[in-house]
């Protein structure tokens, strides 16, 4: 107890590094579907792909048949995938942390089975498979 004492900020930045290294385990993510999972939702054709990348990140590149709603424009839009609430959604952005709000979005709004693109874009890209332009 006296080397706690005696070492207060020592330990005091060795739990704070602790719980900063920890926090992004403890996040909530949504559910994530690797590139392979996505590809084989997209050829089932029972599959709603979701971009919300900005319009300008879109027309970079973007998955084929990829409908774009940027993330800041979701909640308005969302009626726009009423009919998608049947099918897999597949949510992409550029690496994954925006698809990840969006698909607790997608699940609040009563969207069943929603998963995101673990990585993102830049994850399809690297394993070689197509964008659309």
């Amino acid at each position: 107890m006296k080397f706690i004492i005696d070492h207060i900020f020592t330990v005091g930045i060795a739990l704070i590094s602790g719980l900063a290294l920890l926090w992004p385990a403890l996040q909530p993510r949504g559910k994530r579907a690797s590139a392979l999972e996505v590809t084989q939702l997209i050829n089932r054709g029972k599959s709603t792909i979701v971009d919300v990348r900005s319009a300008e990140e879109f027309a970079a590149g973007h998955l084929r048949d990829a409908k774009n709603i940027p993330l800041s424009d979701l909640s308005t839009r969302i009626g726009e995938l009423d009919k998608a609430k049947a099918r897999a959604v597949v949510v992409v952005c550029q690496s994954g942390a925006r698809a990840d709000k969006a698909v607790r979005q997608l699940a609040a709004a009563g969207f069943q089975d929603v998963v995101s693109l673990d990585g993102g874009l830049t994850a399809w890209q690297a394993a070689g498979l197509p964008v659309a332009k």
